[in-house]
């Protein structure tokens, strides 16, 4: 099969096409001819060297694919040969096929495209986990999503939108502050102009939000915990401004904050299933049903990956990247 592979880490300079033996599937697996992989900023993490593959999976980049199952291990009881399905994995996905556990994919919605399915498992799952499971996100409360222009941040934007909530994004240039708006952002901060924390405060009459999702970390920690509200809750989910930051801790106690965080790709297959199993029941009817969707900003073909990196590390983008693998 045809792959992207690595000559090094490095620079996006450093994928090339490449072939490779079918991956064979485990008991519990299913064999996926690729249709679309979607593109994430893991995958240039990876690629760079700083983000290696867990034991045991692919050392092939991508985390999420969507396509036909073609195979399937003996003790595979949901899937069957033909049927259409998106899946979270932990490797391999710029590919021609990739074995996923049955467990991690969930059907294609009915209102979407393969490349609009292959652009979900990663950033669904991350949101659900983040946003609903650790950080309780209720109806009527507010939530800042940093990064707003990005695929977590356009789905975060809908599903907050969707479950009932007042949302506040940040973003980096104009051109995206309509597009976020009518995705459901009721309040868009350009942070290279604003201080969030200030507009946050005027908007909510000091009050805060409850609730904050962010990727940033570094310097803008100390700024979250500032415009969190009374019993709020910080959800850190990566660290592009650093991992290491200070805070006075009575903050944290006064307002009785709670600060947690996680990573998805470590995760086991059992808790990345029972993520499946969550989505399935309280986000597909919404996909099924055409009240979300993911905003596809730009496709490539397979071969164009280094573009699709490039693309994704100049962050000009507002959505989703995806590499088309079958026409």
């Amino acid at each position: 099969m045809r792959v992207i592979d690595m000559t090094a880490p490095g620079g996006p300079e450093v994928l090339q096409m490449a072939e490779r033996p079918q991956p064979q599937v485990h008991p519990y697996e299913v064999l996926i001819e690729v249709a679309a992989a979607g593109v994430n900023r893991p995958d240039c993490a990876q690629r760079q060297g700083s983000y290696p593959p867990p034991p045991g999976a692919s050392d092939i980049l991508g985390l999420e694919v969507a396509g036909t199952v073609v195979a399937c291990g003996e003790k595979v009881s949901r899937w069957k040969i033909g049927d259409k399905v998106c899946a979270l994995i932990s490797g391999g996905g710029y590919a021609e096929y990739v074995a996923a556990p049955e467990g991690q994919c969930l059907p294609v919605p009915h209102s979407l495209d393969m490349i609009q399915a292959a652009a979900l498992p990663e950033t669904f799952f991350t949101v659900w986990t983040n946003v609903f499971e650790s950080g309780h996100l209720k109806k009527g409360e507010r939530i800042l999503i940093h990064g707003g222009s990005g695929g977590i941040g356009t789905t975060a934007i809908q599903l907050a939108r969707e479950f009932g909530a007042e949302v506040f994004t940040t973003a980096g240039k104009k051109e995206s502050v309509k597009a976020l708006r009518d995705i459901g952002a009721k309040h868009v901060i350009l942070y290279k102009n604003e201080d969030f924390v200030k507009v946050i405060k005027q908007e909510t009459q000091e009050k805060g939000v409850d609730v904050i999702l962010d990727m940033v970390g570094g310097d803008y920690f100390i700024r979250n915990v500032e415009a969190l509200a009374y019993l709020g809750r910080l959800v850190q989910i990566a660290t592009l401004h650093g991992t290491k930051a200070e805070i006075d801790l009575r903050k944290v106690m006064m307002k009785r904050l709670t600060i947690t965080g996680s990573t998805l790709r470590a995760r086991s297959v059992e808790e990345k299933t029972r993520i499946a199993q969550a989505l399935e029941k309280n986000v597909w009817p919404l996909l099924n049903a055409g009240k979300l969707k993911p905003v596809i900003f730009k496709t490539f073909s397979l071969n164009e990956a280094r573009e699709a990196h490039e693309l994704m590390e100049s962050s000009a983008h507002t959505g989703k990247i995806v590499l088309v693998v079958k026409n």
